[in-house]
C-alpha cells in the first residue's frame, strides 16, 4: 500500500474482537491450559509470535500463525496431517462421515462428485437466485425504516438461498423449523468441552452430548423426510444439489446416514458462515459511512438498475475489497485442526507424530506481525495488494480448501450488492457484543443498526 492509499485508508473505530492471549510465552500445565482455553479459546493464542507450543498429554499442542508453516502444513492435509481427533470429538457426532470429516479415498470421491455444483460455470445461474434473495433483503430493510437486527436478517436470507440453490423442489418443510434446527444445531457442533482440549478419548463422555442428542436426532430427521420426499418426487423438479446427493446414495456409493451428513454439513456451511459475514460486513460499513457511501457508488455506476449479475461483479473492486476485510477480521472458520501423523520439522518447529496443530485463523488474520494496524478496518487493504500465501485464509488452503469458496465470494458480493445500492445503514445505540466461537465465529448477540432507503 502507497503512503497516500495509507494516509487516505479509514481509520474509524476498531470493532468488537475477541479477547488476547492472556498467557506468558511458554509451556503452561494441561490443566491450566484447558481451563483457559474453554473459556475462551484465544486467550491462549499470543497475537504477537508466529507459533506457539503448548503442553497436551504426551503430545504437544502448536498454535500456526506463521504463513510458510501454514501453507506447507496445509499442503500435506490428509496423509500426513488429517482432520485432527479434536475436531472429531468436537463436530464428529453431528456430521458422522460426511467429506468434512472423511478421509483418503472416500474424501477423493465425494470432493469430485459434488465439485460441479460449486464449478465457476454454474455460478451465473446461482448469481440470479443470489439476486433475487438481495432484493427481497432490500425490501425488509426498506420497510423496516429504522432499528433491525442485521444479523437475523442476514440468517434468513441466507437460509433463502440455500432453499433456492439446493432445494429447488421447494419441498413442503417449513423454513422456521429448518432455521431453529440449525440454531440448535450449530450451537452444539461448536461446542468444545474441557476434555476435548484436553484431548480425552471419545469414550469418555461429555455433558454437551447428553444435552445435544435431541437437537441432533431432529434436524438428522428432518434431513431424511426431505432427502425421501425428492425420492418421492424426482424427475418433477429441477436437478439441483439435493439430486446430487440422492444419485450417490441411490447407486449404492453412499449410505442414507452419509447423505445426510453432507446434506446438513452443506446446509451448516452455507447458512451460519455467510450470514455472519453479511452481518459484520453491514456493520463495519455503518461504523464508516464515508465507506459505504463509496461502495454504494460504486455498486450503482456497476448496476443502476435490475438484477445484479455476475457479468458485472468485476467491475466492483472495492465491494470485492470490502468483503475480503471484513473475512479478514471476522473469519467464519475461525479455528481448525490437524493431526500429525509422522515427524516433521518445518523452518525451526518439530511437529512430532502425534501432536495437535491447530490453525487459528483469526489470531493469524489480527497477527500485529503480519498485519499494519491488524485490527483495524481498511476497505482498500486488499485492493491492490497480494499477500503471501498462508497469511490470509478464511476458506482454509491445500487440497482440502473449501469446495465452496467461490460460491460464497459470489453469494457475499451479490446480496451486499443489491442491499447497498438501495439502503443506507448507520449505527443504533445498542452495543455490539464480541464476537463467539462455536461452529462458527458469530456475533455475541445481536447487531442492530438503522436502515433507510438510500
Amino acid at each position: 500500500m502507497t503512503a497516500t492509499a495509507r494516509a487516505a485508508a479509514p481509520r474509524g473505530l476498531v470493532a468488537p474482537k475477541l479477547i488476547a492471549a492472556d498467557l506468558a510465552v511458554g509451556k503452561i500445565t494441561l490443566l491450566d491450559f484447558a481451563k483457559k482455553a474453554g473459556r475462551n479459546i484465544f486467550s491462549v493464542i499470543p497475537q504477537e509470535t508466529l507459533t506457539q507450543t503448548y503442553l497436551k498429554g504426551p503430545a504437544k499442542m502448536h498454535y500456526v500463525c506463521d504463513p510458510e508453516m501454514v501453507t506447507e502444513l496445509l499442503a500435506g492435509a490428509g496423509r500426513r496431517f488429517p482432520k485432527s481427533d479434536f475436531t472429531r470429538n468436537v463436530i464428529g457426532a453431528a456430521v458422522g462421515n460426511g467429506m468434512i470429516l472423511s478421509e483418503g479415498q472416500k474424501w477423493r470421491e465425494q470432493r469430485q462428485r459434488y465439485a460441479p455444483l460449486f464449478a465457476a460455470r454454474n455460478l451465473p445461474v446461482l448469481t440470479s437466485h443470489f439476486a433475487e434473495t438481495g432484493e427481497e433483503l432490500a425490501d425488509f430493510f426498506i420497510r423496516a425504516d429504522g432499528e433491525v437486527d442485521v444479523a437475523d436478517s442476514a440468517q434468513e436470507a441466507t437460509l433463502t438461498d440455500i432453499s433456492r440453490v439446493m432445494f429447488s423442489g421447494n419441498e413442503a418443510v417449513d423454513k422456521r423449523d429448518v432455521r431453529e434446527g440449525m440454531r440448535r444445531f450449530t450451537d452444539y457442533i461448536g461446542y468444545m468441552s474441557l476434555f476435548d482440549l484436553m484431548g480425552l478419548p471419545k469414550w469418555v463422555p461429555r455433558k454437551k452430548w447428553l444435552k445435544s442428542k435431541e437437537p441432533i436426532r431432529s434436524l438428522r430427521q428432518l434431513a431424511r423426510s426431505v432427502i425421501e420426499m425428492r425420492q418421492a418426487a424426482r424427475h418433477e423438479v429441477p436437478e439441483d444439489f439435493l439430486d446430487l446427493l440422492i444419485e450417490a446414495l441411490e447407486s449404492d456409493r453412499e449410505d442414507i446416514d452419509t447423505t445426510v451428513d453432507n446434506l446438513l454439513t452443506f446446509v451448516a456451511a452455507g447458512y451460519e458462515t455467510s450470514a455472519n459475514t453479511i452481518a459484520w460486513g453491514l456493520y463495519l460499513l455503518a461504523m464508516h459511512p464515508e465507506v459505504q457511501e463509496e461502495l454504494r457508488a460504486e455498486v450503482r455506476q456497476a448496476c443502476p438498475e435490475g438484477p445484479i449479475t455476475f457479468e458485472r461483479l468485476p467491475t466492483m473492486p472495492k465491494l470485492l475489497s470490502h468483503i475480503r476485510e471484513t473475512l479478514r477480521l471476522y473469519p467464519a472458520g475461525a479455528l481448525f485442526a490437524r493431526d500429525a501423523t509422522e515427524t516433521v520439522t518445518i523452518k525451526d518447529v518439530t511437529f512430532r507424530k502425534g501432536d495437535v496443530i491447530m490453525f487459528p485463523v483469526y489470531s493469524l488474520h489480527r497477527n500485529s506481525v503480519l498485519w499494519e494496524d491488524a485490527d483495524t478496518y481498511r476497505m482498500d487493504r486488499f485492493l491492490d495488494r497480494k499477500y503471501p500465501r498462508g497469511q490470509y485464509i478464511p476458506f482454509g488452503d491445500g487440497p482440502r480448501i473449501c469446495i465452496g469458496a467461490q460460491y460464497a465470494e459470489t453469494e457475499l458480493m451479490v446480496l451486499m450488492a443489491s442491499v447497498l445500492r438501495r439502503v443506507r445503514f448507520s449505527m443504533s445505540d445498542h452495543p455490539v457484543q464480541p464476537p463467539i466461537l462455536t461452529f462458527t465465529m458469530r456475533p455475541g448477540g445481536q447487531i442492530i443498526l438503522r436502515a433507510e432507503r438510500a
